[in-house]
């Protein structure tokens, strides 16, 4: 069997399902179109011989591969999000494949003149001689996190049908809106029953990351005073001006488009502004948790220098917990990492172990007692347009995944 050729069959088709999420949703899942695809996913599960497949009332699909050796072996788990990204559309996706790419340029729209190469993806260069998916310009591919759900969906049937090959119980797991930050707020750890998990939602292939950023929520909140322009000195506070001059205050190497790695930043994502009254949302980043609250310290004082400069007006600043770097929780077992590693190198690339620069469900999953490295799907550039996925890297990251249920059962 090509698995290959099955991995492009089963991603194209969840592709071609919008599962976009939405941030300013008070429902959960965010939006219905979500189950479509958990519904589809829970009844491929069924179809292939999985156990204990259920779809809840959140909409999350768990599932069970039952063991094939006895013995006490750790319940290991493998999750993915149905998602997709409410930056760009996920409506109407054609998934391009792109056979054997020579290193030159991958036409992603020729009418939009949308190309991709090395030169603005240099993370392609080490995929030359591999098959390439890329959308058709107008929306998101969805490999974040639909590679993920395919590499899964492929890796449980290939296990179910090969009883020949060790393993203990094995758990399946599918989210939705990890993008808009709630994927598990009400999954039911206990009820899950894995000791130890893996999300498949990283990027290239060999990439593994086992931490993430520590991440709060910003708002600033600033009360104007209006007053007929003709008498206002002295006695106008504008809000809206006092808002754009805070944002623009702070400094340009603490923001996301000059930092990389392990670099922090604060980004404002949102301005809504008049007179009277003016509010600025954000986020702030930062791996290392001191370094966090000292930034947060500098917006502070960012924020006490502008009630010095506008009298007139109240200005407050809060910061809210989003979530924290998983590696605090993942160090203190360290053969989740340790047979992850092994397992990457057996599916013959070199692993490298990189930090996430935002956020997944593992995160969260690990300070809830399930401790959840993440796992490359083989893409990149994801969240718009440009956004593709190495059908090789795709099937390494399954061979992971059949490697690791292995590992764990030695």
């Amino acid at each position: 069997m090509d698995l290959k050729s099955v991995l492009y069959k089963r991603f194209e088709k969840y592709a071609k399902i919008d599962t976009q999420s939405d941030e300013n949703s008070s429902s959960f899942p965010s939006t219905k179109k979500q189950l479509v695809l958990s519904k589809m996913l829970a009844s491929e599960l069924k179809a292939m011989g999985a156990s204990h497949v259920k779809l809840d009332k959140y909409g999350y699909v768990t599932a069970e591969i039952p063991a094939t050796v006895k013995g006490k072996i750790p319940v290991i788990a493998f999750l993915a999000h149905v998602d997709t990204s409410p930056a760009a559309s996920g409506k109407g996706v054609r998934p391009q494949l792109h056979r054997a790419w020579k290193g030159g340029e991958i036409v992603i729209s020729r009418k939009r003149g949308m190309v991709l190469n090395t030169r603005n993806c240099p993370e392609l260069a080490r995929c030359k001689g591999e098959d390439i998916v890329t959308a058709s310009g107008d929306t998101l591919l969805g490999a974040d996190n639909k590679a993920g759900v395919a590499i899964i969906m492929t890796a449980a049937e290939h296990l179910l049908k090969h009883r020949e090959l060790p393993h203990g119980v094995l758990k399946i797991g599918f989210t939705p809106d990890e993008e808009v930050g709630q994927g598990v707020k009400f999954f039911n750890v206990k009820a899950f029953g894995a000791d130890f998990a893996y999300t498949v939602d990283g990027d290239v292939a060999g990439a593994v990351e086992d931490e993430n950023f520590n991440a709060d929520g910003v708002k600033i909140t600033i009360t104007g005073k209006s007053v007929h322009p003709g008498t206002a000195k002295n006695a106008l506070a504008n809000a809206a001006r006092i808002a754009a001059d805070i944002t623009a205050s702070w400094p340009e190497n603490l923001l996301p488009e000059t930092t990389e790695k392990r670099e922090g930043f604060i980004m404002f994502t949102d301005i809504s502004a008049g007179i009277e009254k003016a509010e600025v949302s954000g986020i702030a980043r930062e791996h290392d948790l001191k370094k966090l609250k000292a930034m947060e310290r500098q917006l502070e004082a960012l924020v006490a220098a502008a009630r010095l400069k506008y009298p007139l007006a109240g200005i407050e600043v809060e910061f809210r917990e989003q979530y924290r770097n998983m590696r605090e929780v993942i160090v203190k077992h360290p053969a989740v990492m340790a047979n992850l590693m092994k397992a990457v190198r057996k599916a013959g690339v070199e692993p490298f172990v990189k930090p996430v620069r935002g956020g997944t469900d593992g995160a969260r999953l690990s300070f809830m007692g399930l401790p959840a490295p993440n796992i490359f799907t083989g893409g990149f550039n994801y969240h718009g347009p440009y956004e593709w996925v190495s059908l090789d890297g795709m099937k390494k990251s399954m061979d992971a995944l059949v490697n690791l249920a292995g590992i764990w059962a030695e």
